[in-house]
């Protein structure tokens, strides 16, 4: 029997945090414009986004995060297919690297990150796609722990 929380209809919004934080908000977002300048990939980027989002459990990124990659071109399948990307044929090497790290990066807490991990990213990353790679899977982890902390619900 499952001790987890079970809601028949969403749980409420806590506060609003971009009107009660506008700054803060600000600064945060200054993170993605700097990812947004990066030489990565906007797909790439928005996979990890999604990723991230989905292991965190966070419903208002999920949402935003999916509907970002569909307007940017990617394939519905491969969305459908993110969370199981392990056993798929449809991600690429860059991309599968990413996601690992992503992976590696988001459940820090669980486990050190791998030396083989940190050798599969440098050999298909440059040092500073590697440094943009990782704030943008440090950027969404905060954006998560913003929206779940806050209730931050999809529209």
């Amino acid at each position: 029997m499952s001790t987890l929380p079970h809601h028949t209809t969403p749980p409420a919004p806590r506060l609003n945090f971009f009107a009660l934080g506008p700054d803060a908000m600000r600064a945060w977002a200054a993170l993605d414009q700097r990812i947004a300048q990066s030489e990565l990939e906007t797909s790439l980027v928005e996979l990890v986004r999604l990723r991230v989002s989905q292991i965190n459990g966070c419903a208002f990124c999920i949402d935003r995060h999916t509907a970002d990659a569909l307007r940017a071109g990617e394939d519905p399948r491969r969305l459908t297919m993110l969370s199981a990307w392990q056993d798929t044929p449809f991600f690429n090497s860059r991309e599968r690297a990413a996601l690992a790290w992503s992976e590696a990066l988001t459940r820090i807490a669980d486990a050190p990150v791998p030396d083989d991990l940190w050798e599969l990213v440098e050999d298909v990353f440059a040092p500073s796609q590697l440094v943009d790679l990782t704030l943008a899977i440090n950027t969404i982890n905060g954006w998560n722990r913003f929206a779940i902390a806050f209730r931050k619900l999809p529209s």
